[in-house]
């Protein structure tokens, strides 16, 4: 089952508004758990950690910057 429009704006916000910090949170932890690498292997590590957390939300986010598909406009 698809999700609709403003579903998608919905989750979307609350990816971003709760979910992303928790991703931060976590990633931040573990790595101070493994001792310091050298500073181009950490920053490879927290780049690809950045990327990575966005694929799995690739379809909430698809379009929520954009008009409401929906939503009929009326031109006078």
């Amino acid at each position: 089952m698809a999700l609709s429009y403003k579903a998608r704006r919905r989750w979307s916000l609350i990816i971003l508004l709760v979910g992303l910090p928790v991703y931060i949170m976590v990633c931040v932890i573990l790595t101070n758990l493994l001792p310091r690498p050298n500073i181009i292997l950490e920053f490879i590590i927290y780049v690809v950690l950045g990327i990575i957390w966005i694929f799995p939300f690739k379809k909430i986010f698809l379009g929520v910057g954009q008009i409401d598909p929906n939503e009929t406009t009326k031109d006078d």
